[in-house]
């Protein structure tokens, strides 16, 4: 990819697709432009039925290109503006655009070049709340999301026709500054952050063959690593389960596996002074045992077993954290799911607390699906409704990048 210099500037590829939102992408221009930046502007055709082609070239660092296909000095456009873009940025990005982007197609410009192109993306989605809320829509962008596409999720406002809701395009200064910040460096809103994530059920050995463990799938964990990464963040995730083969886990995620509860805590301990974050989503056991040494056999008779209570690494990590640490609990529960949730927040003394009660339907072990309640150190209840672990994941990790803003201590 380019990289921009004093002597060259950053080269900005400026998408507009067809919708009324287009006319905003006017200042956007203009505020490119004054940053100093060379903006490339690609229309869409059907961009160009709500705001003109003279506009843009009177503003932008080059006329506007809309063709596929080329002239003399610029034989195929799309793998050209691909190859020397710094950033490229589409506002406003219609459910049109971002279901031919999530399905690979290429055909008009706009499209062919995002294909053609290993740079940052930004898509900044404007569209009516019917559309911006159609599970299509968010599958195509979850999609995106996991190849690394960065989305500005649209305000809620006044929209075209009248209406008011959610799917008004974010105003042209905040896509501005996020452009400039990714022209930087900047990946998402865990950028520099370093994650630590535990994942799955521990298993506590009776014998050399027999464990004692629970029904954690591991996946959320798994979900939320995949999730701070796309988000900027360096992520270490200490497992029990190995779903490298099951999950479409980011390349630079540093799996580390685990076994018992003793071993999860040691590895976790030992990282705690090199990260600012860490989501204890692994179902850890409350009790071991000593095991045996050999196999316990059939004919001796059921064995005695004699548990003890597990350290509690949540405890272990609120007491040894520093200024500026960020740790989120986890607690599956059956009943009573808030009361036992805040019981479990003032004991713990976690900066957040994920519920869920793993008895309802789709939610929890094995599942894909998820359905949990947030909870803040003053007591603020935060409810996710059913969706994707994926999609749970992105509300947790936003909750997270919210306190590392403020500086939570």
């Amino acid at each position: 990819m380019p990289c921009a210099t004093p002597d060259s500037p950053a080269r900005i590829v400026l998408g507009v697709s067809g919708g009324i939102a287009a006319y905003k992408s006017v200042e956007l221009l203009r505020l490119l432009r004054d940053e100093g930046f060379f903006v490339s502007p690609v229309l869409t055709p059907d961009a160009t039925r709500f705001v003109g082609e003279v506009t843009f070239s009177a503003l932008a660092s080059e006329p506007v290109r809309t063709s596929l296909y080329g002239d003399r000095t610029t034989p195929i456009p799309h793998t050209f503006l691909g190859q020397h873009a710094d950033v490229i940025v589409v506002a406003p990005a219609t459910a049109h655009l971002i279901a031919r982007y999530a399905a690979g197609l290429a055909d008009d410009l706009l499209t062919a070049t995002l294909l053609a192109s290993r740079a940052p993306v930004l898509l900044c989605p404007a569209m009516h709340t019917e559309m911006w809320e159609q599970p299509s829509v968010q599958e195509n962008l979850s999609t995106l999301r996991r190849r690394g596409v960065l989305v500005l999720e649209p305000d809620v406002g006044a929209l075209a026709g009248g209406d008011v809701g959610a799917g008004r395009m974010r105003e042209p200064k905040e896509i501005a500054e996020l452009v400039k910040r990714l022209v930087s460096g900047f990946e998402g809103p865990l950028s520099g952050r370093r994650v630590l994530i535990t994942a799955g059920g521990t298993r506590e050995a009776i014998d050399p063959v027999r464990v004692i463990s629970n029904r954690s799938s591991g996946r959320q964990g798994y979900a939320l690593a995949e999730v701070a990464r796309r988000l900027g963040a360096t992520v270490t995730l200490v497992s029990s389960v190995n779903l490298s083969l099951a999950l479409d886990v980011v390349r630079d995620v540093a799996v580390v596996q685990v076994q018992s509860a003793s071993e999860m805590r040691e590895e976790v301990l030992t990282r705690l002074a090199d990260v600012d974050v860490v989501i204890m989503a692994a179902a850890v056991a409350d009790f071991t045992l000593k095991a045996s040494k050999e196999k316990l056999k059939k004919d001796q008779g059921p064995p005695t077993l004699h548990f003890e209570p597990t350290a509690d690494i949540v405890l272990d990590l609120v007491a040894k954290r520093s200024a500026g640490q960020v740790i989120v609990g986890f607690a599956a529960e059956t009943a009573n799911i808030e009361q036992n949730a805040l019981t479990k927040l003032r004991a713990k003394g976690v900066d957040l607390l994920v519920v869920n009660d793993v008895s309802a339907p789709n939610v929890g072990f094995e599942h894909p699906t998820n359905e949990v309640v947030i909870l803040d150190r003053e007591e603020h209840v935060q409810r996710v409704t059913l969706r994707s672990k994926e999609a749970v994941s992105y509300e947790i990790l936003a909750r997270v990048a919210s306190l590392l803003s403020q500086g939570a201590s």
